[in-house]
């Protein structure tokens, strides 16, 4: 069964699941991996593509060197001879590429389209930019923006001492969603055990947390908190400000807020 068959919805976290990050810090996708998620069945078949995209990025004068990068592997085979197959380490721009040259009948071809041309932009866009993007678009946008913000909120939270991160984010969640933790709103949008949150919410609400989280980073700072039980505070202070100006806002955007 593979990864596709697992799975009866297509999502971002279908590519972030096989992304890889190296020691350095830079991610990349394996060519086999991908071709997988994909649903091509045929290695050569997905290695055409590959030469399309290939030829795409060579014809915009960016070398393919850096976005295509061979990884040949060993594969065992069934009476365990072993067997060097061939592989790359891609860029996001690469399976961008490789999405645009896909089959367009297959629907994820369409989700990784989307995705992988979201997530190659730069990391601000201008607002008249930002208007022109589908609801799906601005959500991968505002996606990736959150999990960057996440990823620097952490850093600032364990200088100010917090050692329970569960309990810090939930902080701040409880101050938004008027009490409730992670878990009562995983639960409230019927979602299953381990899935994020984050991948479950609109544009607007992804906008609503990233602004907690860049502004509760920013007083944790300016406030040089330095205890656990401060920054708790903090997150939760700011998470009643965000709600607060949220339903001033109006009422309508509030209700996925929780109880208003």
């Amino acid at each position: 069964m593979n990864h596709l068959e697992k799975n009866e919805t297509y999502d971002n976290r279908t590519f972030e699941d096989i992304k890889h990050i190296d020691e350095n810090g830079i991610e990349y996708w394996y060519a086999r991996e991908l071709q997988k998620v994909l649903d091509y069945k045929e290695w050569r078949k997905f290695e055409s593509v590959i030469k399309k995209a290939k030829e795409a990025c060579q014809n915009t004068g960016i070398s393919t060197f850096e976005h295509f990068v061979e990884a040949d592997k060993l594969s065992k085979r069934a009476n365990n001879a072993k067997v060097v197959i061939k592989d790359y380490k891609l860029t996001r721009y690469a399976c961008y590429l490789i999405a645009q040259n896909g089959d367009t009948r297959k629907k994820v071809i369409a989700l990784a389209q989307t995705y992988f041309a979201i997530q190659t932009r730069k990391q601000e866009i201008s607002e008249k930019e930002y208007s022109l993007l589908t609801e799906d678009e601005k959500r991968f946008y505002q996606r990736d923006l959150t999990r960057k913000g996440n990823y620097s909120l952490n850093q600032t939270a364990k200088n100010a001492g917090v050692r329970n991160f569960d309990k810090f984010h939930n902080s701040g969640y409880k101050g938004l969603y008027n009490g409730e933790t992670a878990d009562d709103i995983a639960k409230r949008k019927g979602l299953r055990y381990r899935e994020d949150i984050l991948d479950n919410m609109g544009s607007e609400e992804l906008a609503a947390n990233l602004f907690r989280i860049t502004q509760t980073e920013s007083r944790l700072k300016r406030d040089k908190v330095d205890t656990e039980k401060k920054a708790c505070d903090t997150h939760n202070k700011i998470g009643k400000i965000v709600r607060k100006a949220i339903k001033e806002a109006g009422r309508n955007n509030a209700r996925r807020f929780a109880n208003t």
